[in-house]
């Protein structure tokens, strides 16, 4: 059985397109401050714990020069809720150097703002705040679209460290790995 010239094509294109769609799924996403850049500056999330519960409040200004983790996340997956109760320890264990850590979900996701609140209560979050942005993120932190969750260590309002995940990517590992790095940050 011969295939039409047009079938032929129409396989072709759909085998190209599937491998450069596969292709994509292996490189590394760029999100957010890469290491060496300084951060982009003061941003205005609805804070759904902390000291400023309910407020649009600039937790970039709040940190200061102080050792930060900083996370984007689209939705509070068990990876992400993982990530920000290890993330609450190790502020805790780094008190001394004052270190902070807050989670900003770029989401307009109806609900979310409850979900949100639940989460802090249920994992007791003593140190890390969690926040709510539009979708794209804060202006001028280029949090990639592509990116389900993304990670900067900063000190001195200068990226340390970075790592970004897509969708379903970030693993137990990646985690451990993340709070490994803490150390580019921590005195």
């Amino acid at each position: 059985m011969k295939l039409s010239y047009l079938a032929t094509f129409g396989l072709a294109v759909a085998l190209a397109v599937g491998l450069s769609w596969a292709d994509d799924k292996s490189k590394p996403i760029k999100s957010g401050p890469q290491p060496g850049e300084e951060l982009a500056g003061p941003f205005h999330p609805l804070n759904i714990n902390g000291k400023a519960a309910g407020k649009k409040f600039c937790l970039y200004c709040s940190n200061g020069d102080k050792p930060v983790a900083m996370v984007f996340a689209r939705t509070p997956s068990k990876e992400v809720t993982t990530l920000i109760k290890k993330l609450d320890e190790a502020c805790e264990k780094n008190s001394a150097a004052k270190m902070g850590s807050y989670v900003v979900f770029c989401s307009s996701e109806e609900g979310l703002e409850d979900k949100l609140k639940q989460l802090a209560k249920d994992a007791d979050l003593k140190k890390v705040v969690l926040a709510i942005d539009n979708p794209a993120g804060p202006d001028g932190y280029k949090v990639a679209k592509e990116a389900d969750v993304t990670v900067v260590l900063y000190v001195e309002r200068t990226a340390k460290a970075n790592f970004a995940f897509g969708p379903g990517q970030m693993t137990e590992k990646d985690i451990d790995a993340i709070l490994e790095a803490t150390s580019k940050i921590l005195k």
